[in-house]
């Protein structure tokens, strides 16, 4: 079946502070159509204006991903899109009445249990995932951060923190598949170090800080209480009680995991990277990363999706092929000259891959436009119809006692002569799941990973021989 995309069933509403500015704030995510993307809109300005979350929007990273489009600013925006992301809800408006997305907990998990009670709404358009196709790798030698992408069937994710602290030390975090966020990662909260509160608080960031929202982290023995009291004044709590036991985390607080910290910076290159615009397909490597360099490798993704989108689709076709041409004589019961599929090279759970290599050998060039050949295009849906009718036949018991028969074509394109020497990949994927013998399929056709044809079509598979 197709991956597609979706959206909030209904409207949440959620209220909180701002970290940084203090201010209280009040939120809304709607559903929003196909296609639509996440946007914030500040419904507090003149004209409500909408910032796209897109990377080429961020105009400032420091303790927080800020961005700006049409005059309007929105700020701490990667939790948020950490939970959109985590639950794949591929469309959402943010509607919020003040500059700053609340912090709520200092994690993602209040967004997250407020997406679930809404519930999802599945959409028409299909999820148009960026798989990459190549090792991307990138760093920051001034600070240390290190990124390295590489080929994954799953978005996964590995981080390491060190920032050189007797409390933190070396720690690591892993994301498997998009499936563990909310249970592993979407409840870790953010962290700050002790020695950092009194320079946030005295460049006017921090005023929604709260023991509440934020473990601190606290690296010294020899604290005493009236620095932890000019401390509260400076953050304008005075009445807030701090205690402090030794190097550790301060009122003792207790930490979900031993590597929450990590898993919350793992949670912040979800958010970021969501920046991006298409959900990955990927395996992201981290080191000592932040926000700045979250968003520098979202723009370097971003360009990678360029660069392959300019080379094509790419296909391995150097590999074993899963079928070579007696494994599908075996299974089709067409033969020379209207056998139209080499190779298979994968079966998925949802689709095919097949290959057809035309050589001006084939008896069609005689007739067909022999000054100038060219592949006829019924005889691409044939190879078409050819790759999906060995996906059905693959999930059943003794394929060579079934037939497979056309029942529908809809949706035919024909984007590019095929000619002699070109070798054909069709990419063959479920559209709805297989109900009495009937089998849905999308297919495109490719040409140095471009696409040359497409088609849906319906057939029905049925056992006819003894």
């Amino acid at each position: 079946m197709a991956d597609k995309q979706r959206t909030l069933k209904s409207t949440v509403k959620l209220q909180g502070i701002g970290l940084h500015t203090g201010q209280l704030v009040n939120l809304e995510i709607c559903p929003a159509p196909d296609n639509h993307g996440y946007k914030f809109q500040r419904i507090d300005l003149e004209g409500q204006p909408i910032i796209k979350a897109d990377v080429d929007l961020v105009v400032a990273t420091d303790r927080g991903t800020t961005l700006e489009q049409n005059g309007a600013r929105v700020y701490t925006t990667e939790h948020i899109l950490a939970a959109l992301y985590g639950c794949e809800v591929d469309n959402a408006l943010i509607k919020l009445d003040a500059p700053e997305v609340p912090i709520m907990d200092g994690s993602s998990l209040l967004f997250v249990n407020a997406f679930e009670a809404a519930g999802y709404e599945e959409q028409e358009a299909e999820r148009n995932y960026f798989v990459l196709t190549e090792n991307i790798p990138w760093e920051d030698p001034e600070k240390g951060t290190e990124f390295l992408a590489i080929p994954d069937s799953n978005y996964r994710i590995t981080v390491m923190v060190d920032y050189n602290s007797p409390v933190l030390g070396t720690q690591h975090a892993s994301m498997y598949h998009l499936g563990e966020f909310n249970t592993e990662i979407a409840k870790c909260r953010t962290f700050v170090f002790l020695r950092e509160l009194e320079y946030l608080a005295s460049n006017n960031l921090i005023k929604g800080g709260d023991l509440d929202n934020a473990i601190v982290l606290v690296e010294r023995k020899d604290i005493q209480q009236e620095e932890l009291d000019r401390l509260a004044k400076l953050l304008g709590k005075e009445d807030l009680k701090i205690s402090i036991d030794g190097i550790g985390v301060l009122n003792s607080t207790k930490l979900q995991y031993e590597n929450e910290p990590a898993r919350h910076k793992l949670l912040d290159i979800v958010g970021d990277l969501a920046l991006v615009g298409r959900p990955i397909k990927a395996h992201i490597l981290a080191a000592r990363p932040g926000h700045a360099g979250n968003v520098k490798f979202a723009k370097i993704i971003k360009e990678q999706i360029k660069k392959q989108e300019n080379q094509g689709r790419y296909f391995d076709l150097t590999k074993e092929p899963l079928y070579n041409i007696v494994d599908i004589e075996g299974m089709l019961p067409h033969r020379y000259p209207f056998l139209m599929v080499d190779k298979i090279m994968e079966i998925q759970e949802n689709s095919i891959i097949g290959v057809k290599n035309i050589t001006m050998n084939e008896p069609i060039f005689t007739g067909h436009f022999p000054g100038n050949p060219v592949f006829p295009g019924v005889l691409q849906i044939e190879a078409m119809a050819q790759v999906g009718g060995i996906f059905a036949l693959s999930k059943v018991e003794d394929p060579y006692l079934y037939s497979t028969y056309f029942m529908k074509i809809d949706k035919v394109k024909f984007k590019q002569k095929i000619m002699p020497g070109d070798t054909v990949v069709f990419e063959l994927s479920l559209l709805s799941p297989i109900r009495r013998g009937l089998v849905e399929m999308g297919g495109k056709a490719y040409v140095n990973g471009k696409v040359v044809a497409e088609a849906e079509m319906l057939a029905q598979v049925i056992k006819d021989k003894a």
